[in-house]
């Protein structure tokens, strides 16, 4: 090995011979090898890299068999090559024969799909076929389930509708209802196309379930109102619901509202008695019966009673009612009221009627006029005019306290003119003025505190004080007719002086002061006509040409010459005003003087100045 290695080393020259240049390899070899640069030959370095793996001792043994190792180290790797590509041919062998038996068994299977494929043409063909009549009967079911689901009702619903008449009405009633409601409306659709047949047929079906059920629900409906007795009732929300529903047929609607009103009308009478006799629960409030003896609260509590009643059944009206929207319903409430407090009418007119005719005196029929017709203006606030029966014996009651009052007036006034009074020495009012005005004065007062509107008590004012105070007018005139002319001016004065101060206390008696102030014409008085002025005139005249002839002779007795002056000056002062308002009185009009200017021939400036 190491003889063939060194046979291919290339021939050195021999020393002392000259080497021709050029021609030597080995020089050639070393200067290529001298002229080499590692740095820039990979494969060089590589080479290089993978000999010092193996290549440990340099040494002369060891570089003569670096040949021999490298050729023995690249056989190693060439049969570790073999070995390795020898498994892998075999793997590509072994996998060749699988897809050698895939390609058999696909080959065997195309064979047999197309062989089945020829027999079975038909079932397919017949399978489509198939499968499009199932997708056009799926839809069909479909259209068929939406069409019984919009026309048709369930068997729930049904069973609601046509239930029995001991089951209860529930909301459920009224959802199932509606939706008949909605099917009867929704099925004209139909017969404006070629259903018309299914439309109609669905439209009886729906009109005879809904007039079940229309019945049904008045049954159910006309129970529920029988048993609304007590005295306080509650309208539950399903009673509310089917008022609604009931709005839809008219005579349903007002059946069940008579219904209502019959059951109300026995439970406000009742009430009323017990409230009367047996009063609240534990006694409290107290029978009204026993404040009989007082006339006045006697009625203000039975028509207070009834006020409130009356209010409270409007409440439960409007509460029931409160979902209907048609028209008229205020009118039925009004009307369902009237109805309801007609039956406490009688026993609230008997009773009111034995206290008036009773005549427990006039202030007190007075009083209970004023509530009577306060209670009369408030109720019909309530309930409108409809509640006629009511309304009409409470003015009937408020009408016969009315006549009784004023008969009672009448009849103290007919007594005046029947036994007149002389006037007393002091010419004061007289004992049966003084009592008359304190009954004027009581009457007035209640009035003035009276909650009646004021239009009507002003009109019952003047009334009240024309049948007073005329009589009492002529009672003085008469028992005044036998006095002297000065007395009798003087207890007119003081008689019609106490009228004005007691009518001055109260409203509307502006007019009625103004008669008293004047009784008539100034003319027409005693000693005021035309004759007695001219007479009075020509003294007055006296005076005025010698004003000093009338001074008392006790003021030339007076120190003081100042004090003289001012008492003559203001004597001079009251002549001049008296003198005035006599001239205004004269020239009046209203009091009827003819030619006031031939009586008063002189004006007040004139007077004034011939005394100053």
């Amino acid at each position: 090995m190491a003889d063939t290695a060194a046979s291919q080393l290339p021939a050195v020259p021999s020393p002392g011979l000259p080497a021709a240049p050029g021609s030597n390899p080995l020089s050639r070899k070393l200067n290529k090898i001298l002229e080499t640069r590692l740095d820039n030959d990979k494969e060089m370095l590589e080479a290089l890299k993978a000999l010092s793996t193996f290549f440990v001792e340099n040494s002369l043994r060891t570089r003569r068999n670096l040949r021999g190792d490298i050729e023995r180290r690249s056989l190693a790797i060439n049969e570790e090559f073999v070995h390795i590509f020898k498994q892998v041919k075999e793997e590509l062998e072994s996998i060749n024969e699988d897809v050698q038996a895939m390609s058999s068994c696909c080959e065997d299977m195309s064979s047999r799909l197309k062989a089945a494929k020829e027999q079975t043409q038909d079932l397919i063909v017949k399978t489509t076929k198939l499968q499009a009549e199932n997708q056009r009967l799926e839809m069909k079911a479909q259209v068929a389930d939406a069409f019984i689901a919009k026309f048709q009702l369930t068997p729930d619903e049904m069973n609601l509708l046509r239930g029995t008449k001991d089951e209860p009405i529930t909301e459920d009633f009224f959802k199932a209802l509606g939706r008949v409601k909605q099917i009867h409306d929704d099925v004209k659709i139909l017969l404006r196309t070629n259903q018309q047949r299914a439309g109609l047929e669905i439209m009886e079906q729906m009109a005879l379930l809904q007039e079940t059920s229309y019945e049904r629900l008045y049954r159910w409906t006309q129970n529920e109102c029988r048993t609304l007795t007590q005295e306080s009732c509650d309208i539950s929300p399903v009673l509310t619901q089917a008022m609604e529903a009931l709005k839809d047929r008219p005579v349903l609607y007002k059946y069940t509202l008579d219904e209502f009103g019959t059951a109300r009308r026995s439970a406000v009478v009742r009430g009323f008695i017990d409230a009367l006799t047996r009063g609240g629960l534990g006694g409290t409030p107290r029978p009204i019966e026993m404040h009989s003896h007082d006339p006045l609260r006697y009625i203000g509590d039975m028509l207070a009673w009834l006020h409130q009643a009356t209010a409270s059944e409007k409440e439960h009206l409007e509460a029931m009612l409160k979902l209907v929207t048609i028209e008229g319903v205020e009118e039925n409430i009004q009307e369902v009221v009237g109805h309801i407090t007609e039956g406490v009418c009688r026993p609230l007119k008997v009773r009111i009627e034995q206290v008036i005719v009773a005549e427990p005196g006039a202030v007190l029929l007075y009083k209970i006029s004023n509530l009577l017709k306060f209670y009369h203006h408030t109720i019909s606030g309530i309930v409108g005019n409809s509640a006629a029966t009511l309304l009409t014996t409470v003015e009937e009651m408020h009408l016969l306290s009315k006549k009784i009052f004023f008969n009672s007036l009448s009849l103290h006034a007919s007594k005046l003119m029947d036994k007149v009074e002389l006037p007393p020495p002091d010419l004061g009012p007289s004992s049966a003025l003084n009592q008359t005005l304190n009954l004027l004065r009581e009457v007035l007062a209640s009035h003035d505190s009276s909650v009646v509107p004021l239009d009507a008590r002003q009109a019952d004012f003047v009334q009240v004080l024309s049948c007073v105070l005329d009589p009492l007018l002529q009672m003085c005139t008469m028992s005044a007719s036998n006095l002297g002319t000065a007395d009798m001016a003087t207890f007119m004065v003081n008689s019609l002086y106490m009228m004005r101060t007691t009518l001055a206390l109260f409203e509307f008696t502006d007019k009625r002061l103004e008669m008293l102030q004047f009784q008539g014409p100034l003319s027409s008085l005693p000693n005021m006509d035309s004759v007695s002025l001219k007479v009075a005139m020509a003294q007055f005249d006296r005076y005025l040409s010698a004003p000093d002839s009338l001074l008392m002779a006790q003021l030339n007795f007076l120190l003081s010459a100042t004090v003289k002056e001012q008492i003559i000056k203001q004597s001079t002062e009251l002549v001049c005003r008296a003198y005035s308002e006599l001239y205004a009185a004269v020239m009046d009009p209203s009091n009827e003087y003819k030619d006031p200017e031939t009586i008063l021939h002189r004006s007040p400036h004139q007077v004034q100045a011939l005394l100053s």
